[in-house]
């Protein structure tokens, strides 16, 4: 019993990447699986080399305090919609659709999103529109508590 327990756990920790996952319940309901990346390494690696993202899951990015985030989208191989999210949850910017790249894409091709928040949420592309993400709409979701 003792050994499935730990297969068991050892299966959700592959398949969420050593990430804890909340869950955000978007505009009109949907709930979405995200990984948190709440540490500089994690944010740091993000989604990149990821080559499928289902629509039911993300990435929360959780920082510090409220400022302006920068997202670049080097070895980002699919799709993103880019949100960022105020301490009070609600969305100031989206930026929809930001291109994929390649590890061999130059640097200077490398699409980038800017905006004003203390969270950031991936989805894939076309999630935000699909999910009445705008902004101005409140995302819904709590954090873990810090140990």
């Amino acid at each position: 019993m003792k050994r499935l327990a730990l297969w068991c756990l050892a299966l959700f920790l592959c398949a969420c990447g050593g990430y804890e996952t909340v869950t955000v319940t978007l505009p009109d309901g949907f709930a979405v699986k995200a990984r948190l990346a709440d540490t500089p390494e994690k944010q740091e690696k993000g989604l990149m080399f990821v080559t499928e993202l289902p629509e039911t899951e993300g990435m929360l990015f959780a920082f510090e305090q409220e400022e302006d985030q920068a997202f670049w989208m080097k070895n980002t191989l699919i799709d993103l919609d880019i949100i960022f999210i105020g301490a009070d949850k609600k969305v100031t910017f989206v930026a929809e659709e930001m291109p994929h790249s390649y590890t061999y894409t130059p640097d200077d091709q490398v699409a980038y999103a800017v905006g004003y928040g203390q969270y950031v949420l991936e989805l894939p592309a076309k999630a935000a529109a699909k999910h009445g993400v705008v902004q101005g709409a409140e995302l819904k979701f709590e954090l873990p508590d810090k140990k």
